[in-house]
């Protein structure tokens, strides 16, 4: 799944991406590297306007909210998991970084958004975990437990691309803060990155720019819209690099690393 994300876009791209001069002082949050989906932050979304064929740069909490959610301590317990007060008994943590768009119209609680809410997601480059299995030294077969290798994913010809997305509005019900929330889109792996993301072979909804704009702007059944969810991008148009373990702390979180061990992706 896509849970690391970049937006880094300089002034002059969002000039072209906007088609707009406005004062991009107000838009300094276009300077992230690196958006970890588990810190559940603000990133930057594409939300088209009511009724126009225009949007606006807005930033949204990365991970969808659902309805009935009540405050932000039942929140906290929905995202982090824990002790549940009424049963005693442990809630998993649940996941809404992602949509998987297959499931759109399956899923209650993204089932209105992915009608009526479609955001695109800006990206600079994703970053996704590769898993390899050593060999035992002594037997020659797997070992049980894989190592986990982290990599850099862009599109060479790109400094940034949309990911489809869909958005809700949430209040909390205490305090009547608002906050509108998203989550990212994920289609089956491409050949690339089935090789990458080779657990679960899944990677996030990259659309061209005539499907960004149908995405956001189209009147669309549930058909044309789970057609676009499950886009894959053409794998020869994106570029995957391994980088260090160590990446989310490091001064350059894209920065090659080699891996001596690390068989290396084969690209048709």
């Amino acid at each position: 799944m896509c849970y690391y994300n970049g937006q880094k876009v300089t002034h002059a791209e969002f000039i072209r991406l906007k088609q707009l001069e406005k004062a991009l002082a107000k838009y300094d949050f276009l300077t992230h590297d690196l958006n970890i989906g588990f810190e559940y932050g603000l990133n930057t979304v594409l939300k088209p306007m009511p009724d126009k064929e225009d949007f606006d740069l807005v930033q949204m909490e990365w991970g969808f909210i659902p309805h009935y959610i009540n405050n932000r301590e039942d929140l906290k317990h929905f995202r982090f998991g824990g002790v549940n007060s009424k049963s005693g008994k442990f809630d998993v943590p649940i996941i809404t970084l992602n949509a998987i768009g297959e499931e759109l119209f399956q899923k209650v609680t993204y089932k209105k958004a992915a009608m009526e809410r479609r955001c695109l997601v800006l990206s600079s480059g994703f970053y996704e975990w590769r898993h390899i299995f050593p060999k035992n030294k002594k037997t020659g077969l797997p070992l049980k437990t894989a190592v986990k290798y982290p990599y850099y994913i862009n599109l060479p010809e790109k400094e940034y691309f949309y990911m489809a997305g869909i958005w809700t509005p949430w209040t909390d019900k205490n305090t009547g803060e608002y906050v509108e929330s998203f989550s990212i889109v994920t289609t089956k792996a491409n050949q690339l990155m089935e090789q990458v993301h080779n657990a679960k072979k899944r990677m996030p909804t990259i659309l061209n720019e005539d499907l960004a704009y149908e995405w956001i702007f189209g009147k669309l059944d549930e058909k044309r819209i789970t057609e676009i969810a499950t886009t894959q991008y053409p794998a020869e148009e994106m570029k995957a690099v391994s980088i260090s373990k160590d990446f989310i702390t490091a001064l350059d979180h894209q920065q090659p690393f080699e891996y001596s061990d690390l068989p290396a992706l084969e690209v048709a």
